[in-house]
């Protein structure tokens, strides 16, 4: 009875500490970028991966567990059903990103909170997993200075905020070899623009629209896996998941002013407000999703796996209006090799050793160039060890991303980005009934 209270009370003492760490990450980073590319749609879409699955490119959809260690795989849900213990992985990411138009550049540095998620068996055969992450940031600020007529005009934009999705999904598995398995997603969050018209001269009359809509509703994911011996010891799954296309409720306000700006060149208070919107309903879709996935792996060893995907982003509009963005598609191939899971006298063998590569063509094209977008990263897994006589199992994943996105061509902007993700994973035996004497 004594050891079944000292079990309680660390695990007690685990979950005091995640929330306090969620609580330190909300109030002092936030989720922020530094990309001009933000500007279009929704913002850059972050996509449902933890580091362990970033590291291998992002392949997912037909990823289960290669060693007995479990991950919560939220892109497919149906890979809840693989998971056999108590899950919990929390974590953080920062990267630095340098933008290059003509021969102007500059630098950035972001880090925020990622991702809290949750995982425990139901029964024998299934499970479930809740949890929150971010789904999309928006962050950019810039200027353009063009002529009209003879007189010089700046046209500033900004734009700031993002998405979140908290979601709760369930995975079963029918018979040995098919998984199935849904997510119910609630979105969240804000998207705030600011675009604004400014003559160079003092006291000139300036114009600004500023809108601003706060999201929230419910959409639905879904995935399938199905896996077939290939020999004695490899295993190949195939995969798909996928994501509906819903309508999420949105709320707009919208002002366009008139101001000017004094000799120091300080913004003074609106002096008209031409136009107004307060508490606008309204509504903003999402597109339709299709990924596809194969692995092949060889269990406790190593994994090789790809996925395609495609997004019906043509059909995205907020507050009724169309954004203009165009289908997207991308590609990821990657893997994961661990020596020997089990080892006990070789600490390296242990390691998760991690790598991928990606490539998509976004949803955004700008004079008539699609923005493309690339990327390779490394990452390893890290056991560590425990006090517990092997009852509970630690993992540190870490995830280096380097990439591009855009081009230098039609007076466009090159992103090139370097991304680091951390995440800390617990395997435990939480909810197993103890017998006592």
């Amino acid at each position: 009875m004594k050891l079944l209270q000292i079990k309680m009370y660390r695990r007690i003492n685990y979950i005091a500490a995640i929330l306090v760490l969620v609580c330190g990450f909300g109030a002092q980073a936030q989720v922020t970028t530094s990309s001009p590319y933000s500007r279009y749609g929704l913002g850059n879409i972050k996509g449902s991966l933890l580091p362990q699955f970033r590291a291998m490119g992002g392949i997912s959809t037909a990823v289960g567990k290669v060693t007995g260690f479990n991950n919560i795989n939220m892109q497919n849900p149906a890979s809840y059903a693989g998971i056999n213990l108590t899950t919990i992985d929390i974590g953080m990411t920062a990267g630095t990103t340098n933008l290059t138009r003509g021969n102007l550049s500059q630098s950035s540095f972001n880090s925020t909170f990622s991702h809290l998620a949750f995982a425990a068996p139901v029964t024998r055969r299934s499970a479930l997993s809740f949890g929150i992450l971010p789904y999309s940031d928006l962050g950019y600020s810039y200027k353009n200075t063009v002529k009209v007529d003879t007189t010089t005009v700046n046209q500033l934009y900004e734009g700031e905020g993002g998405l979140s999705k908290a979601y709760l999904g369930y995975g079963y598995r029918f018979g040995d070899h098919l998984r199935i398995g849904g997510n119910l997603e609630y979105i969240f969050g804000n998207l705030q623009t600011t675009r604004a018209t400014e003559f160079q001269s003092v006291g000139a009359i300036n114009a600004k629209l500023q809108n601003k809509n706060s999201v929230a509703g419910l959409n639905y994911s879904y995935g399938i896996q199905y896996d077939f011996n290939v020999g004695k010891k490899t295993l190949v799954t195939l995969g798909y998941s996928g994501s509906t296309s819903g309508k999420i409720n949105s709320t707009q306000t919208f002002f366009a002013t008139q101001y000017t700006r004094d000799q120091d060149g300080n913004e003074n208070t609106a002096i008209d407000t031409l136009s107004s919107i307060n508490n606008g309903k309204s509504n903003l879709t999402l597109p339709l999703t299709h990924n596809f996935g194969i692995a092949i792996q060889q269990n406790d060893k190593w994994l090789i796996g790809a996925d395609f995907r495609m997004s019906k982003w043509s059909k995205t509009t907020i507050n009724n209006v169309s954004q203009g963005l165009q289908d997207s598609w991308g590609a990821s191939l990657g893997g994961q090799w661990t020596p020997d899971a089990y080892s006990y006298n070789s600490y390296l063998k242990r390691i998760d050793y991690r790598l991928g590569v990606s490539y998509d063509k976004t949803y955004i094209q700008i004079n008539n160039q699609d923005i493309k977008q690339m990327g390779a990263s490394l990452g390893f897994g890290f056991p560590l060890p425990t006090a517990t006589g092997g009852s509970a199992f630690y993992k540190i994943n870490f995830t280096t991303e380097v990439g591009q996105r855009g081009t230098l061509n039609n007076n466009l902007v090159k992103e090139q980005y370097i991304n680091f993700h951390l995440g800390f994973t617990l395997n435990d035996t939480w909810f197993r009934k103890y017998r006592v004497d």
